[in-house]
């Protein structure tokens, strides 16, 4: 036997492009809450299902023949539907055939746009806590991630901080409302002031707002879309899964002006190319009727009222909850134990999971506070607030 044959074969060795990342938060509470049967309110996911209606249409396009490669910015007749509902909620038009690009779910959406338009040595703000996907996206473009902390507390924008970030370098700011993971909602007043803010700069706007349809109170969603100058520099990225309890089928858009497009679209191609067929056909016609997203406010706040009145009578502090699925709640009342140890305390010990919001933070920032998903039967949550009724 040679002595090549002798030897085991050896895997070269890779310098990792993301040495900082490992194994989420989600996955290890989620692997934790089967573990010990919990019931798990930390992932942001229904436990429910969607309209039979939305299923029809998409079985139907597939029965009909819609199952090979559509445009590669996605079926039109699904972009002029977006196109249509943007116009009518927000007064603004993005011109269905070079302005909205179909994605493989939002979080395809906001790499693709940072790959296409942060360059290595370009500084992007993201406001903390974030979404855990934003600045792993900022490092694989080779871009320098500025932190930028939202007032503890109560997570509202702190203009000066922002505006002293603001360097000849950035690029782009990433703005995510209703926001994930406090609940809270930007005012008219906020938008206003960030507006003005960015209106000297050349810096693009990369706007998260997967919960458009989730705002509460009788809020509006102050979307980038309701003020001409941000939306003449900001890519809108929604989620047809977030909105239609389809969080699996992972299709959003990104709506931006054409020359931003453009751009989106030499990345999109050579990445994923284009999205689902049938599931865009589908949904072309399921968004005839607008009563799903436009009934949708009013279905989630039931759901965090009854969540919110269960909570009540504990320890723990409510934080407010303006918009999307969460709830925030502080544990300073409840326990001496760091958020961390005291989700998986809680997971382990009371059989409910929640995420830390320390793990929304670069530097795992501890508050005090952890974050609830109430996107679940009332009967899942119910069963939840039984169990943490004892603290």
């Amino acid at each position: 036997m040679s002595s090549e044959l002798a030897t085991a074969p050896r895997t070269p060795a890779l310098a990792s492009k993301l040495p900082a990342v490992g194994t989420t938060i989600f996955t290890v509470m989620s692997a934790l809450a089967t573990e010990h049967q919990a019931i798990n309110l930390g992932q942001g996911f229904p436990d429910f299902d969607c309209d039979p209606r939305l299923v029809k249409a998409v079985s139907d396009a597939m029965a009909a023949g819609q199952n090979q490669y559509p445009p590669m910015p996605g079926v039109l007749a699904l972009r002029e539907a977006v196109s249509a509902k943007l116009e009518a909620l927000h007064g603004y038009r993005y011109e269905p055939g070079s302005e909205i690009t179909v994605t493989a779910g939002a979080t395809q959406a906001i790499l693709t746009t940072i790959l296409a338009v942060v360059r290595p040595g370009d500084e992007v703000i993201v406001l903390e806590p974030c979404y855990d996907s934003y600045v792993p996206n900022i490092d694989l473009a080779g871009g320098t991630v500025v932190r930028v902390p939202l007032t503890p507390g109560t997570f509202r924008p702190d203009f000066d901080k922002i505006a002293a970030a603001i360097t000849p370098r950035t690029r782009a700011l990433i703005f995510n409302s209703p926001h994930n993971p406090s609940g809270t909602a930007w005012t008219r007043e906020e938008m206003l002031r960030l507006e003005a803010l960015l209106a000297p700069t050349d810096v693009l706007l990369i706007a998260d707002e997967v919960y458009e349809h989730m705002v509460f109170d009788g809020r509006a969603h102050e979307s980038v879309a309701r003020f001409p100058g941000l939306a003449a520099r900001s890519f809108v990225v929604s989620s047809f899964g977030k909105t239609f309890h389809v969080t699996g089928w992972k299709v959003g858009y990104v709506a931006a002006p054409m020359p931003l497009s453009a751009e989106f679209r030499k990345v999109h191609q050579f990445n994923v190319f284009t999205v689902n067929t049938p599931v865009q056909w589908g949904l072309a016609a399921y968004l005839a009727d607008p009563a799903p997203y436009r009934d949708l406010p009013a279905f989630y706040q039931r759901k965090r009222d009854l969540f919110r009145a269960g909570l009540a009578g504990t320890r723990f502090k409510l934080l407010p909850c303006e918009g999307t699925y969460f709830q925030c709640a502080d544990i300073s009342e409840v326990s001496d134990l760091s958020e961390s140890e005291f989700c998986q305390w809680l997971t382990r010990e009371v059989g409910v999971a929640a995420i830390p919001l320390s793990a929304f933070y670069g530097d795992g920032f501890d508050q005090r506070v952890v974050r609830f998903c109430f996107a679940k039967k009332d009967e899942t949550l119910q069963a939840a607030l039984d169990r943490l009724s004892r603290l």
